[in-house]
């Protein structure tokens, strides 16, 4: 006995309805009554919902009911997230607020390994860190330090706020016995222009030009 294949298709709409996921044609096979013909009641059932705000749709072999491909910008929304700073990079951006006005191999030099071109990269879109000359030495590379932004974010009057060794310790931020003669930069004591030629108005040096050789075992932001 043949069903009725309205009834049929008023059938698929429910169960897949009410499903939490898709369906296979064998899952509605074992909830609709015998002789009725479950192909075409989803050939028609994707007639009866063509062109509406909602489709059936199939997916990896099931079926199931989805928004239309061209409504799912209503779907969407926006919204900003903080974005976290790899180790890497807060290590850079340390070396850089410490140290500043500094170059990509004083950065290395500190830290003990390469830095890559995606740690910069990131403090840069972020506005933490900023290009801020070109080094009076061969090659004249070019030199970062803070900016603002990196002030505002940490709460920061000015770069004299920075923790000292004392602080660290507090914080737990440094081992308690650390070797003689370690020392923190002083803050205060930056190298304001030191050795240093502004950029060209203008000038927005590609990395790969004043960072050359840079190796594939560097760091990830």
């Amino acid at each position: 006995m043949t069903l009725d294949p309205i009834f049929t298709e008023r059938c698929i709409e429910a169960l897949l309805f009410a499903a939490a996921e898709p369906l296979s044609v064998q899952d509605l096979a074992k909830r609709l009554p015998d002789g009725a013909d479950i192909r075409q009641g989803i050939a028609d059932l994707r007639l009866t919902w063509a062109g509406r705000g909602i489709e059936l749709v199939e997916v990896a072999g099931r079926w199931r009911f989805q928004t239309a491909a061209d409504l799912a910008f209503l779907m969407t929304e926006e919204r900003e997230e903080p974005r976290r700073l790899s180790k890497a990079a807060q290590e850079t951006l340390a070396i850089v607020a410490y140290h500043q006005p500094v170059t990509r191999a004083e950065i290395e030099a500190v830290r003990g390994v390469q830095a890559s071109r995606g740690t910069l990269d990131v403090l840069l879109e972020l506005g933490l860190i900023r290009m801020r000359g070109r080094r009076r030495t061969p090659g004249r590379p070019v030199t970062f330090g803070t900016t603002d932004a990196f002030l505002e974010h940490y709460g920061l009057a000015n770069l004299g706020d920075l923790p000292g060794v004392a602080e660290m310790k507090a914080a737990g931020l440094l081992d308690l016995n650390l070797p003689p003669g370690f020392t923190v930069p002083d803050p205060l004591g930056l190298r304001d222009d030191e050795g240093e030629d502004p950029l060209d108005e203008g000038e927005t040096p590609e990395f790969a030009q004043d960072f050359l050789g840079e190796l594939e075992g560097g760091d990830k932001a």
